[in-house]
């Protein structure tokens, strides 16, 4: 694993030590963000199943100023805070080793808006939709974010939902990318 453009181009990333999480490749890694960028002029954005962290850092990589990530497992939040450390600008993230459903509100009392959302949760608790339903009623989704979902092909992400649209789905091997923007 590595960043594939930006500030931190060729940098290795570490991978989270175990079968726990599935990091993303980066080949998909490089198609989402051929897909969303491929460059960004600041923005915040919020990893909620951050896993290696290798998305959020490829974000702040092309231009994201600030990135949220949010993980549960120690070994995932370890591998993140490495992974960091090869940026050499840990001021641009902030890690957080909480449940993803729990820190939204906590997210929300501060105030913050996203303009970029990574949701890749473990393939066998696809709860996107609600997580996005949730997101929306804390307003936490800024107007004309992009949201990004990664899944495999059982889930099956719909075209429309509300407040959101549907405007790129491609299919890398067991892997689906489904981004939608707020409107």
């Amino acid at each position: 694993m590595r960043v594939v453009a930006g500030e931190f181009r060729g940098r290795k990333l570490n991978a989270v030590p175990g079968m726990a999480t599935r990091p993303t490749t980066d080949k998909v890694k490089e198609a989402i963000f051929n897909i969303i960028g491929p460059y960004f002029n600041g923005g915040t954005s919020l990893d909620l199943f951050a896993g290696s962290g290798g998305l959020s850092i490829e974000g702040v990589s092309r231009g994201i100023a600030h990135a949220v990530l949010v993980d549960r497992q120690y070994q995932a939040i370890k591998t993140i805070q490495t992974n960091i450390e090869f940026t050499h600008h840990p001021e641009k993230f902030t890690v957080l080793k909480r449940d993803a459903r729990r820190v939204l509100a906590e997210l929300a009392s501060q105030g913050t808006q996203f303009d970029l959302i990574y949701l890749d949760p473990p393939y066998a608790k696809q709860q996107i939709i609600d997580d996005l339903a949730k997101m929306q009623e804390l307003n936490l989704v800024a107007p004309g974010a992009t949201i990004v979902c990664e899944t495999n092909t059982e889930a099956n992400l719909p075209a429309t939902l509300p407040g959101l649209t549907c405007v790129r789905q491609a299919t890398y091997g067991i892997t689906v990318v489904t981004i939608y923007r707020a409107d």
